[in-house]
């Protein structure tokens, strides 16, 4: 049995391990925003396609006109809004543009009444898939609040210590902690520099336009 030459083996260059991603893809959206999402197709599904095999005249027509406007629209505000982010860059996947910032172009957060990335130049991106909820905002203040008045020993509020205590961040906010953090972290990474890239979704641009103006020929026909 021979052993395997040792100058045969691929040689390795000495950065190949640092330059590569420790991870993969952490990924950020909307649960409920899915939810509504699906429920919309499945009503979408079931409305125009009795209209398409049941209806009569241009009725199937209107339908399917219908569909090819709605359906793209309903996917672009509900499943398909995803935040993407590992060591390199953040990836921000909204209803009709997908946006590329390497770490290193990302100055800045900010979750107000929507969360937003800001990138060199003044440029200002909101992150769909991270809706902020007022409501659970309050709710995590509330915690935040009850836990500063907590005895440490447990003596007023709970009788034992909590295995799962709540959340005192809403989850937008401790998503753009999450993304902040990485930001920090990996802005000086040789493989993090660049310039942000905008790249349009014409898969569901084109589809609706074509719809709509379907639609739009139909309805001025009848």
């Amino acid at each position: 049995m021979t052993s395997p030459d040792p100058q045969s083996q691929p040689e390795r260059r000495p950065d190949e391990a640092e330059d590569a991603p420790k991870y993969a893809d952490r990924v950020f959206r909307s649960a409920s925003g899915i939810a509504g999402g699906v429920l919309l197709l499945a009503l979408a599904a079931w409305l125009g396609g009795d209209a398409l095999v049941r209806g009569t005249g241009r009725t199937p027509w209107l339908a399917l006109a219908g569909l090819l406007c709605a359906v793209p629209l309903v996917i672009a505000y509900t499943v398909r809004p995803a935040v993407f982010a590992n060591d390199e860059r953040l990836r921000v996947r909204n209803p009709f543009r997908t946006i590329t910032l390497p770490w290193a172009s990302v100055e800045g957060l900010r979750s107000g009444y929507s969360s937003e990335v800001f990138a060199g130049g003044g440029a200002k991106f909101q992150l769909w898939a991270i809706p902020v909820s007022l409501r659970a905002r309050k709710r995590a203040s509330r915690r935040q609040a009850q836990a500063a008045l907590d005895d440490p020993h447990g003596r007023t509020s709970a009788l034992l210590p909590s295995r799962n205590p709540a959340p005192t961040r809403a989850p937008a906010d401790q998503a753009l902690d999450d993304l902040r953090e990485l930001a920090e972290l990996h802005a000086d990474h040789p493989r993090a520099q660049g310039e942000p890239t905008v790249r349009w979704a014409y898969e569901i641009i084109a589809p609706c336009a074509a719809g709509a103006v379907l639609l739009v020929i139909l309805l001025a026909v009848m």
